[in-house]
């Protein structure tokens, strides 16, 4: 029996020390504009540094949630996983990924079920991980139920964010 438990524990030592360690809000020098961005996954700590945490308040501060919208879309969004595109460098993404993570924060949306992940200006990470979603613009925010994706927000929203997104999630018809 104890062989079998050190066989155990040493299985599950070395299954955890193989396992890669994610490196979130990593910055690189944007070359056009000198200046950093985030590249890679992120969260939301990552927009608290400068350059980006003037513009991400900002647009926080700026946006109003529809208090109505929000409260339909609260039970909606429960059992849905988000996956966000977007890139520190585009005044797009700097204008509604403040204005995304305010509604979430409304709604008291689990971030765990939220991935973000920053782009540089081709639209890429240095490890790929963007491939296979067709991130042709950004932001681009994936609404998934069961790993299967419902729809995308791309760039901006059609109407507004609370009501593009409830669409979504409602299944109703929606293109972005």
């Amino acid at each position: 029996m104890k062989k079998l438990l050190f066989l155990l524990l040493a299985i599950a030592t070395i299954s955890c020390a193989n396992q890669e360690k994610v490196e979130y809000n990593k910055t690189v020098i944007d070359e056009e504009e000198n200046v950093k961005m985030l590249v890679g996954y992120a969260n939301r700590e990552g927009f608290n540094q400068e350059p980006f945490k003037e513009w991400f308040d900002e647009n926080y501060d700026g946006y109003t949630v529809n208090d109505s919208l929000a409260e339909l879309i609260k039970p909606e969004v429960k059992d849905k996983t988000l996956k966000l595109f977007m890139g520190t460098w585009c005044s797009d993404s700097q204008r509604e990924t403040p204005s995304i993570y305010k509604l979430l924060d409304k709604i008291d949306f689990d971030y765990s079920k939220l991935e973000l992940i920053t782009l540089d200006r081709e639209k890429a990470t240095s490890d790929s991980l963007q491939a296979g979603y067709n991130i042709d613009f950004v932001p681009t925010l994936i609404i998934y139920k069961n790993d299967n994706e419902l729809n995308r927000i791309v760039e901006y929203p059609i109407e507004t964010l609370e009501q593009d997104l409830l669409k979504i999630l409602r299944g109703e018809d929606y293109k972005h």
